[in-house]
């Protein structure tokens, strides 16, 4: 995955009344070569004993999301905001976590092989759309986890990316792919958790949340993705 760079942090300010619209889900094409090539390790985590794999995976997933996956990050962050209440967040995140479950593994088994310059940008891309989307709608709606489960396809392949990187070792194969994958939930879930207790459990609520706290947030989240967008198609 390439290494993200930071923007200056920009200041928005929008009224709390928006008008609200449904934006259409574009349908993305995804080019994707299918070939018959699981990875393999053959560095020092092909040396990790059955009973290590599993803590050293699930700490490389959880790590490729905190503190490595900033994209990622604003990705969940995004799924954050667009409602008050953690079920519903929870459940959205749930739906992105199977998704993402379903291409980390067709890829690591060699069913599928992501081009990374087609999924970088559509990651990013994902990322935009969604933190525009909470600026746009003012209360979640049921598409929204179909949105979540298509871009967690995408993500699923940029896991993929990071995780063939690493490699797999031959003799605990599945455990180390499923290790990996639960570090990568807990990382999200961490984010969530974090976010709700620092502001949603007590602000929420409150008139002035979603004009100066979501809006504005979602604004230099999609000017971020947007930027990723253009240098991940053009750089």
């Amino acid at each position: 995955m390439k290494k993200n760079i930071t923007l200056p942090v920009l200041v928005f300010r929008f009224p709390v009344k928006l008008w609200q619209t449904k934006l259409s889900l574009l349908l993305f094409f995804f080019a994707l070569t299918f070939e018959s090539q699981a990875h393999t390790i053959n560095y020092e985590l092909a040396e990790l004993s059955q009973k290590n794999v599993v803590w050293v995976y699930l700490k490389l997933g959880f790590e490729h999301i905190i503190p490595l996956g900033l994209d990622h990050i604003l990705f969940v962050l995004s799924i954050f905001f667009l409602s008050d209440r953690l079920r519903p967040i929870l459940w959205q995140a749930t739906t992105f976590t199977l998704a993402h479950s379903i291409t980390l593994g067709l890829a690591m088994y060699g069913y599928i092989k992501p081009l990374p310059a087609v999924v970088e940008p559509i990651i990013a891309l994902s990322i935009f759309f969604v933190a525009m989307e909470n600026m746009l709608v003012r209360k979640l709606r049921p598409s929204r986890l179909g949105i979540v489960f298509l871009f967690g396809l995408v993500h699923g392949m940029g896991f993929a990316g990071a995780l063939s990187e690493l490699g797999l070792p031959s003799s605990s194969y599945f455990s180390a792919l499923v290790s990996f994958n639960v570090g990568v939930e807990l990382g999200q879930l961490a984010v969530i958790l974090t976010a709700y207790f620092l502001l949603g459990r007590w602000f929420s609520k409150e008139s002035w949340y979603r004009g100066y706290v979501v809006n504005p947030v979602s604004a230099v989240i999609a000017v971020i993705a947007l930027y990723w967008t253009v240098e991940r198609t053009f750089g």
